[in-house]
């Protein structure tokens, strides 16, 4: 049925800062000849028209309105789609009627989501209703959570192939990073905190297993406080967004059947180096509430092309099986985290739902079970990342 529809791809969101960055690296990558059928989307038409004519995009590129306080018109474009991919946040603010909208109309839908609380609330509430209509919805198509989920995934799938067996424990270790969160993303860490005043929420947002309704795993290190590491010769810090992909990579596992074992132990920090300077550099790190004060930044703001081309990550995840045996991989990517990267994870996301998953059925996922290798190819092809083992 969706085959049928007007457009392939509807990026929503596309006048604010990161969605405009989705809609430049489509109109670069795939262009309005290469067979892909899109449109812009937002309440704001002529801000739309403005992104259009700034980037240079075809004027055939439809512009559509819609509005997340209008659920009729989120209705309407879900059915004219075989997938939207939004950037407006935070979702708990404004995601649910576009959920709802795609769930019910049986489009795919992919988001840069990072609130474990409402993810479960989705989860709870749409899961039946996308299985049975065919929508695909992938949460976290961003830097949280690709090269976590992706990585983890990618290093068992070696470790079965190489050693025989799963890793039942894995650190992920955030060696190297430079650039900003984005103004979504401090929003989306905001809108949580405020949320947690409920405890109902609270307990969402401690529980390691928030994602996987029905099942509790192990209890996971707390990776709360800095700690010399003796296996990697490192002090290492809290990774701020830990406590979202570590949600996610743990319903993964729960989505494919726990291949990594029903007693799986991950974390995540950040590696800071040895002695006095590794110590201090982490304490900083544990201190810095730079995404929740005054100075936070906002949605819409973000940093320019120099600094978004010059940023850069690599992420070490190091296993162990139970008998000892130890495999390590990375994952790097040649963009800033926030921005550059992430608008291109969350494209090539949508397009590999499109165009080679298409036989992952209807429901809400996580970007391992959904894609796996295919979207890694797409990632290492298309959008500078790099998936390799360590030696």
């Amino acid at each position: 049925m969706s085959e049928a529809r007007e457009f392939d791809l509807i990026v929503f969101g596309a006048s604010g800062f990161t969605g405009r960055l989705v809609a430049e690296y489509v109109q670069q990558r795939y262009g309005t000849d290469g067979g892909l059928r899109w449109a812009l989307a937002g309440r704001n038409e002529s801000k739309l028209e403005q992104v259009r004519d700034e980037l240079g995009i075809d004027p055939g590129v439809a512009i559509l309105k819609a509005d997340v306080t209008d659920a009729d018109s989120l209705r309407a474009l879900a059915r004219r789609t075989r997938l939207v991919l939004t950037t407006v946040g935070p979702y708990q603010l404004y995601g649910e009627p576009l959920v709802a909208a795609c769930a019910g109309a049986g489009t795919d839908y992919v988001d840069l989501c990072g609130e474990v609380a409402w993810m479960r609330h989705m989860v709870d509430k749409y899961q039946e209703q996308a299985q049975s209509s065919g929508a695909r919805i992938v949460f976290s198509c961003g830097f949280d959570s690709i090269p976590f989920d992706l990585g983890v995934w990618f290093l068992q799938e070696q470790a079965r192939a190489r050693l025989g067996a799963p890793l039942p424990r894995i650190k992920g270790r955030v060696r190297r990073m430079k650039g900003t969160f984005s103004g979504g993303t401090a929003a989306s860490l905001q809108a949580t905190l405020a949320s947690a005043r409920d405890a109902e929420v609270r307990k969402l947002l401690v529980n390691p297993f928030a994602l996987t309704p029905g099942f509790e795993g192990p209890k996971q290190p707390p990776a709360a406080e800095i700690e010399y590491d003796q296996t990697l010769g490192s002090w290492v810090a809290p990774f701020i967004m830990a406590a979202i992909n570590t949600r996610n990579v743990h319903r993964s596992n729960f989505l494919l059947g726990h291949p990594y074992g029903e007693d799986f132990v991950y974390d995540e920090m950040i590696l800071t180096g040895p002695g006095d300077k590794g110590e201090a550099t982490a304490q900083a790190v544990a201190n810095d509430r730079s995404l929740t004060g005054d100075k936070a930044p906002k949605p819409g703001e973000g940093p320019g092309k120099e600094e978004r081309e010059n940023g850069f990550y690599d992420v070490l995840f190091l296993g162990e099986t139970a008998d000892g045996q130890t495999l390590a991989a990375s994952v790097s990517g040649d963009k800033d985290p926030g921005y550059g990267s992430t608008s291109r994870m969350i494209t090539e996301s949508a397009l590999c739902l499109l165009r080679d998953a298409t036989d992952t059925p209807g429901g809400i996922w996580t970007t391992a079970p959904a894609m796996g290798d295919k979207l890694i190819r797409r990632l290492e092809q298309n959008a500078g990342l790099r998936f390799a083992l360590e030696d």
